[in-house]
């Protein structure tokens, strides 16, 4: 038997079991995973196959693999630390822009931790070391899934009739004026608006915001306000003014459209490193579409998408909390 055939089956078995997967419901995490066991399973049989032609490049090419992780780590410590000063410096020193800076700095610490365990050799450090070297590879494995999928999802687009954009709200500035978040978010559901009266449909536009601490109006008037003053006309716009999440945005925004017109189809507006998340929340909450981004400044995003990913985690907190209670188990088991 060719020693590429084993990998190359799980390959194929992997990808069937993703596109059967996101054809069926693509607001899936799960989907995350199957599609990145695929391409593991794609690169083993591409080494295989090289393998069987020049062993001698299968191994070259193995070992910069191999290489690429450590420099990756510190490429990546660095590059959240960066980002978490520009962070600090153009969006203020808010808990939420925190999070980059004290990812990147964390990744140093555990680098230097491991160095100070491995010269002083103590079973309790060790033991430590070990679990939380487990507990980090554990939930680097979920975030690297979360974002492949979450790079997928954002690109794929549905060409189903539309009655209904939903715009998501995200707070205001001021207290009454759209901030450049909000805006892209705004200015994407109005292309989208744009683009179905193109093709002879006349959806309605749905702005979803509530009246959060210290905002002057709901967000859901300011938002309407925005896009008429760029051209939508009024009567278009379904306000949706209680809710103060996001399931609640979908949840409310679901009830008006069901209302409106029960079997409706709609998609939903957030910004990109929203995207994922917010698509999981529509499948929980029986909203009828897809979620689609709009473009977020560049420096915002890294620290964005860690919010995103830990609310995630937070989600599924009793999976992850036992999963982690193993890993912390195993670890002393080896070491005492």
């Amino acid at each position: 038997m060719h020693p590429a055939l084993i990998p190359l089956a799980a390959t194929v078995f992997c990808f069937a079991v993703f596109l059967v997967s996101f054809l069926l419901e693509r607001r899936r995490l799960r989907n995350g995973f199957y599609l990145f066991f695929a391409l593991a399973f794609l690169g083993l049989t591409l080494i295989s196959l090289l393998a069987s032609l020049s062993p001698e490049a299968a191994a070259i090419v193995a070992f910069g693999l191999f290489a690429l992780i450590p420099l990756t780590i510190v490429v990546l410590a660095v590059f959240l630390i960066g980002n978490g000063v520009i962070m600090l410096r153009r969006e203020g020193r808010r808990p939420a822009n925190l999070l980059s800076l004290a990812a990147g700095v964390g990744i140093v610490a555990l680098i230097v931790f491991g160095f100070v365990v491995g010269q002083i050799r103590w079973a309790p450090l060790e033991a430590l070391r070990d679990g939380v070297d487990g507990i980090v590879a554990y939930l680097s494995f979920l975030f690297v899934c979360f974002l492949l999928y979450s790079l997928v999802y954002g690109r794929v687009r549905s060409r189903r009739p539309l009655d209904f954009v939903v715009v998501l709200g995200s707070g205001l500035l001021g207290g009454k004026n759209v901030p450049p978040l909000l805006a892209s978010r705004l200015d994407r559901g109005r292309r989208v608006l744009d683009a179905e009266d193109r093709k002879g449909r006349s959806p309605l536009l749905v702005t979803s915001g509530g009246q959060g601490p210290g905002e002057d109006v709901p967000e859901s008037h300011a938002m309407a306000d925005y896009l008429v003053d760029r051209g939508v006309p009024r009567e278009r716009i379904v306000l949706e003014d209680r809710s103060r999440t996001t399931r609640e945005n979908l949840a409310f925004s679901a009830g008006l459209m069901c209302s409106r017109k029960p079997g409706y189809r709609c998609v939903v507006v957030t910004n990109n490193f929203h995207v994922l998340r917010a698509a999981l929340t529509a499948r929980k909450v029986k909203v009828n579409g897809q979620v689609i981004g709009s473009r977020t400044a560049w420096y915002f995003w890294p620290s964005a998408t860690l919010r995103e990913f830990a609310a995630i985690l937070d989600d599924h907190r009793i999976l992850n909390g036992i999963v982690c209670a193993v890993i912390i188990a195993a670890s002393l088991l080896k070491n005492f």
